[in-house]
């Protein structure tokens, strides 16, 4: 943990100038490196947090001080630097939440995890969603570690959705690409699979695409299926020994199959995930759902916004929560655009689609060019 030692002052100036950053000069009018649509209120607070002398403070400002920069533009108040003294001045809510920044950081450095401009940033974003869990304790999550690769939730909602799984024999993930729905779900059925708490995993998805038909498509059945299920082996390769795979393939311990497969049977002992469900009808999600065996765990992932049905076809995610809602065991779990964590262009390309659908998407811009 972090200490620190506190005093309030109206209009009292900063500490002397100190050796990292600190938002001195280049400021222009003088409004103290606040950002835009912040302003300071007459009583400002100084804080002192003296970072443990085994915490790197390169760890903690990042290098080049990336870290550092972050804090700066984030809250309202001069961040200065000497030494492992981090003072802290300006209004006492940001001050509390840049404290908190830091003593956050100091912990998952501490458990060995490396610390970079994304955790700062989802830390910050975390802090401003008011949230009772710490930040430290969402991002230290371990769910698998393989070949020195360590999955966790990158975010609040992905930690709840993992939370999720753990508790409710039936969970729902729905949200758009990029949220880890189906990633974090295959890391629960590995991490259970090799706790003895299934004996296999299966893998689903509906052989739907959008503008094309099996039939229609080159090569023999498993040729053309295999496409469909390309990102499942991908992620299985992420997380388990691509020599192991076979093997388990061969053995049965996992299955990757279309959703057509999975009909007249009943799966016991198994960690059980449907993809891409938005491209189920509500017939298929019925059969599927109720192929739920004895010690068996299943999830479901999808995003309504994206559904390849043929045009009138009813999306059986879309339905599902109207027909099941109030079922105990059973969970929804809403992931959005702030979850995205691959390129930060995803996440952004995906909230302005969502602005685009709220204001009447292409039916807007077709009533706009009829007038």
């Amino acid at each position: 943990m972090t200490e620190s030692t506190t005093g309030s002052t109206t209009g009292t100036p900063p500490a002397p100038a100190p050796d990292h950053g600190g938002n001195d000069g280049g400021n222009d009018g003088g409004n103290d490196g606040v950002p835009h649509g912040v302003h300071h209120g007459s009583t400002r607070t100084r804080h002192v947090v003296v970072v443990p002398n085994s915490v790197n403070m390169v760890s903690v400002l990042g290098p080049g001080d990336e870290h550092l920069g972050l804090i700066e533009k984030a809250f309202a108040a001069d961040v200065h630097v000497r030494g492992n003294r981090v003072t802290l001045h300006g209004e006492p809510g940001e001050v509390a939440l840049a404290e908190r920044l830091i003593d956050e950081l100091v912990t998952i450095i501490r458990t060995g995890q490396g610390v970079t401009t994304e955790t700062v940033e989802r830390i910050i974003g975390m802090l401003r969603a008011d949230t009772t869990e710490r930040p430290a304790d969402v991002l230290s999550l371990n769910i698998l570690s393989n070949r020195g690769r360590t999955i966790r939730p990158k975010t609040l909602n992905q930690k709840r959705y993992v939370d999720s799984i753990d508790k409710h024999t039936i969970t729902f993930g729905i949200g758009p690409a990029g949220t880890g729905k189906t990633y974090l779900a295959m890391a629960k059925a590995v991490q259970s699979l090799q706790a003895k708490q299934v004996n296999r995993i299966i893998l689903t998805r509906p052989a739907v695409e959008a503008g094309e038909r099996l039939g229609y498509l080159p090569g023999t059945l498993s040729e053309k299926i295999d496409p469909y299920l390309r990102p499942l082996y991908d992620a299985l390769h992420d997380m388990i020994d691509p020599e192991t795979i076979p093997k388990l393939l061969a053995a049965g311990t996992i299955e990757v199959a279309p959703l057509a497969y999975m009909r007249g049977r009943t799966l016991n002992d198994s960690f059980i995930i449907l993809d891409e469900a938005q491209n189920t009808t509500p017939e298929q999600m019925k059969m599927f759902l109720t192929r739920l065996g004895f010690g068996s765990k299943i999830v479901v992932t999808g995003d309504v916004t994206q559904v390849d049905l043929p045009g009138g076809t009813r999306s059986g995610l879309r339905v599902i929560q109207g027909i099941l809602e109030g079922i105990e065991d059973l969970s929804f779990n809403r992931l959005t655009s702030h979850d995205v964590v691959r390129h930060r262009l995803v996440g952004k390309i995906v909230a302005a689609y969502d602005d685009f659908d709220a204001r009447g998407g292409f039916n807007a811009e077709a009533r706009e060019k009829r007038s």
